[in-house]
């Protein structure tokens, strides 16, 4: 396979990784990723030298997999794994893009001897039936990516999380470089510096929007300049990067489908799949800057969760912020939590909510109880996202 960029952390791979695949494409490079979940086709995990996998490619090396597994036990996300690995090896490319799918310790796309250089994206709590129910276990699991003398770069991190990175780092002599102390990153009127090095670089402000996205885009650069020598490219290319990623159902404004229609004149639709309680922040804080801009614009929040999410811990920073709050079960899930459980869970979290059907039928709520034009926020786990982006994408 080609030199690959193996990417670790709770909040942000994705969009980091998104970052990423835009500034080495913009640097003439081909470019696999290897992602999950998908929103709406499982294809949308494998992508070969910046094309989806197709179906035919797919259900080769997939065959081709089982057939070497020959029946022995094998989860769904490792036989895809490296059926994923079979496909990149045999498409020429300059690097993969290689995400984590839980953990990293254990994860089975944790089995590259010496990666080009590992990422780890912010830590919070999250599957802790998995990976431990404290900050200090889950960056232990994911510091597990960390190879002996492979470079590391990590981006904001609480203390404790940090402390555990560094400790392994050390102790498996990988060179680190971390966000605060390492390169630093500053909001500019027209955008955003990086300063690595004592080279201070401007950026634009990236394409996907939210506060939380600028440290995203800021791990991106820091990590392609870290590998310039190897995968070559120019401040041009990473802020051409950062003004053409895109990645669904970030913050994403959806402007078409039968949802999109049912809104009056002047409002808008947005849907967002983040799903702990970091990604629950980041929401909030992009809810109150909307608030601040337009103060005069309610913002209206449909929420759907899984049974495996604290949906309290995920809502609790809401409290206040949006002028109503739907909860609804993720259709065809058998692990959604219901929407009486989501709304139960909200009122423990100080956040008034009512339980709806379907989003469509929260939506005809919101646009039955009359009033100024605003904002609806469609959001929490990204399996409601899929299915929203389905009839809606």
């Amino acid at each position: 396979m080609p030199p690959v960029v193996h990417v670790a952390g709770t909040n942000g791979k994705g969009s980091t990784v998104a970052y990423l695949r835009a500034i080495f494409e913009a640097a003439g490079h081909r470019v696999h990723a290897y992602t999950s979940p998908h929103l709406v086709r499982f294809n949308e995990r494998i992508r070969l030298a910046g094309e989806l996998i197709d179906d035919a490619t797919f259900a080769a090396v997939l065959e081709e997999c089982e057939t070497a597994n020959a029946g022995e036990p094998i989860t769904l996300f490792e036989i895809t794994t490296a059926a994923g690995f079979l496909a990149f090896s045999r498409v020429p490319a300059d690097v993969l893009l290689l995400e984590v799918g839980l953990g990293g310790r254990f994860d089975a796309t944790n089995v590259i001897d010496r990666p080009l250089v590992s990422v780890i994206t912010p830590v919070s709590i999250d599957h802790v039936q998995f990976l431990g129910d404290t900050i200090e276990k889950i960056a232990f699991e994911k510091a597990g990516i960390i190879k002996p003398g492979v470079p590391v770069v990590v981006g904001p991190q609480r203390e404790a999380a940090l402390k555990v990175i560094a400790d392994r780092a050390a102790e498996l002599g990988a060179p680190m470089r971390a966000h605060g102390h390492d390169y630093i990153v500053s909001v500019v009127r027209d955008g955003l510096t990086v300063d690595i090095d004592g080279r201070t670089e401007g950026l634009p402000r990236p394409a996907l929007p939210g506060a939380h996205q600028i440290e995203n885009a800021a791990l991106a650069v820091a990590v392609a300049r870290s590998v310039a020598a190897d995968l070559a490219n120019t401040p041009d290319n990473r802020a051409d990067g950062l003004r053409t990623a895109s990645w669904p159902a970030r913050m994403q404004h959806l402007t078409r489908g039968p949802l999109a229609e049912m809104l009056p004149h002047g409002w808008t639709l947005w849907l967002d799949g983040g799903h702990n309680a970091d990604a629950g922040r980041a929401v909030a804080a992009e809810i109150a800057e909307w608030r601040a801009e337009r103060p005069d614009e309610p913002v209206h929040l449909i929420v759907g969760m899984l049974n495996t999410k604290a949906a309290d811990d995920y809502l609790r920073p809401f409290a206040g912020l949006p002028a109503s709050v739907s909860t609804v079960a993720i259709p065809g899930e058998a692990a959604s939590l219901s929407a009486e459980a989501i709304a139960a869970m909200a009122g423990t979290a100080g956040v008034a909510a009512a339980a709806r059907d379907s989003v469509a039928e929260a939506l005809a709520g919101v646009i039955a109880g009359g009033g100024r034009t605003g904002r609806v926020l469609i959001a929490g786990s990204l399996y409601l996202a899929g299915r929203v982006l389905a009839e809606n994408g």
